[in-house]
């Protein structure tokens, strides 16, 4: 997915990077299902970055090690971040903080991962941006 988002993140002046980890359980899923949400993850984050004009556009895309069996996918952004007062509805169909947003991705993206038995959440960054985590 990372190369397939390539092209858009250096349309947008994005350094997309992958931090993968080695020696990782497989996983049963539905690898298209999937790779649609972290298609959406990337692709929200570059909209996110694409607003930063004070410092360097960077996204990481990490994978890792969860609780169990389970394995962790990351994506981090240096974007302007989660409104505080939306926090909470990210995850709420209908709910867009976007302009001309559907407000499904997120909520499309969660129903798929619970599906698989896992957990789709989002944090904010020490710094700026936002992390977007999800496990299978």
């Amino acid at each position: 997915m990372v190369l397939l988002t390539r092209g858009e993140a250096r349309r947008s002046k994005v350094a997309l990077r992958m931090e993968l980890a080695t020696n990782l359980p497989s996983v049963m899923a539905d690898r298209v299902q999937i790779q649609q949400v972290i298609l959406n993850l990337i692709l929200n984050g570059i909209q996110a970055v694409r607003a930063v004009e004070d410092r360097e556009r960077v996204m990481v895309v990490r994978t890792q090690r969860g609780d169990g069996d389970q394995i962790r996918v990351a994506v981090q952004d240096c974007g302007i971040g989660i409104d505080p007062g939306s926090a909470e509805r990210i995850f709420d169909a209908f709910h867009t903080t976007k302009p001309g947003g559907m407000g499904m991705g997120l909520t499309i993206s969660r129903s798929i991962v619970e599906s698989h038995g896992g957990r789709l959440w989002a944090t904010a960054n020490d710094g700026p941006g936002t992390t977007f985590q999800f496990t299978v």
